[in-house]
């Protein structure tokens, strides 16, 4: 039995993560869980899986939340909670599934108190891989990949070398605004918030949906992609494949191309992740090839969207560069969210954001905190 934290357990990742866990309950048991806002899907979910410790982002919603979930489970809230959650003593490996910045913290801290992390939040490899792995290797414990990109390369490697790789083969869906001829580079201005939401593969959250449409998902998985598998970013490249059937691949120095492939369940790599290195029955993914048909693939538009030249840019400079990415691109995705900011201003935004900044290299941690904190203030 796997005792498992999940940091993040209302969003789309952890509504999955939960039900990996309920498809496993000989070999999965959840011990924490933390949220945001979406209180009374908390209180389910305690009340359901029993939990040691729950925490809520917001302070003054902890009172209400102990008297509703079981007597046994104790309650925190805001970071201390994250925290808590994270160097919980049963706690066997810690899912942090938390959008943005937040689960930085949590990740050392739970790396340092021995516990296994697996990471859905981009951020915190973007902004802090180098420290992020190195932590890791001087504890002895495992950074596991969520994101289906990610844990295709790590099941294509199975263990093999840096150096016996040629190139990690990221694969992007595309997203919405894919074929040019009915999105040229002059239209692209006129998106909508509505339309950036139709994501043709996946479901997600807002933030990720948005990313995927304007391919900075791609651009920060890029940068995911270098720290965890230890490559230079010349080594890291995208194609585009619009069924997303193919998840990633590694071409190896020999020139062999090993890839993992299935229909699009977020539910595979969250299960792989949380049973490593086992290999566990599931019937909730099914693929058939015959009703696929064909496998496409094309070079990204690069053109028409430069998150993918920006977020190349920021991880060639490393530094504090990719936290100020990161966070420009937060902020501009939130105003245009907010239709505060066209569609085509959010790639202008991160890039003027980054053009402006002074990047320190070899940063400490609070270097990367304040360069975050920065890029906020300028993107805003």
């Amino acid at each position: 039995m796997k005792n498992v934290v999940l940091l993040g357990s209302t969003g789309s990742i952890g509504t999955s993560t939960l039900k990996v866990v309920e498809d496993l309950p000989d070999r999965l048991r959840l011990v924490g869980l933390a949220a945001g806002a979406n209180v009374d899907l908390l209180v389910q979910q305690a009340i359901r899986h029993q939990p040691t410790l729950v925490s809520i982002s917001d302070p003054s919603k902890r009172d209400s939340l102990q008297l509703r979930v079981p007597k046994q489970t104790r309650v925190a809230c805001s970071d201390a909670g994250l925290i808590e959650l994270a160097t919980l003593p049963e706690a066997d490996i810690v899912l942090i599934a938390i959008v943005g910045t937040a689960g930085l913290a949590p990740a050392l801290a739970a790396l340092r108190a021995g516990k296994d992390i697996a990471i859905a939040s981009k951020e915190i490899l973007v902004m802090a891989g180098e420290i992020v792995m190195s932590e890791a290797r001087q504890c002895g414990r495992r950074v596991l990949a969520v994101d289906s990109e990610h844990s295709a390369i790590f099941q294509s490697l199975d263990g093999k070398p840096s150096a016996s790789i040629r190139t990690l083969w990221l694969t992007a869906s595309g997203g919405p605004f894919r074929d040019a001829t009915q999105w040229p580079k002059e239209r692209m201005s006129t998106i909508g918030l509505e339309q950036a939401l139709k994501h043709p593969s996946w479901t997600m959250g807002r933030k990720i949906t948005i990313d995927s449409s304007t391919l900075f998902n791609k651009g920060l998985e890029m940068i995911e992609a270098r720290w965890l598998f230890d490559v230079e970013m010349a080594r890291v490249q995208v194609v585009v494949h619009p069924q997303s059937v193919i998840h990633s691949m590694v071409e190896y120095v020999d020139g062999s191309i090993i890839a993992q492939l299935s229909t699009p369940d977020m539910c595979l790599p969250i299960q792989y992740a949380l049973t490593y290195p086992e290999r566990v029955a599931s019937d909730r993914v099914q693929t058939n090839f015959a009703r696929i048909g064909c496998l496409q693939f094309e070079e990204p538009d690069q053109d028409r969207f430069p998150a993918l030249s920006l977020a190349r840019r920021a991880g060639e400079v490393g530094g504090t560069l990719p936290a100020v990415l990161n966070a420009a691109n937060e902020v501009a995705v939130e105003r245009f969210c907010r239709r505060e900011l066209s569609y085509t201003g959010i790639s202008e935004t991160v890039r003027q954001v980054m053009d402006s900044h002074d990047t320190v290299l070899n940063p400490s941690l609070e270097e990367i905190v304040e360069a975050d904190r920065w890029a906020r203030f300028a993107a805003a």
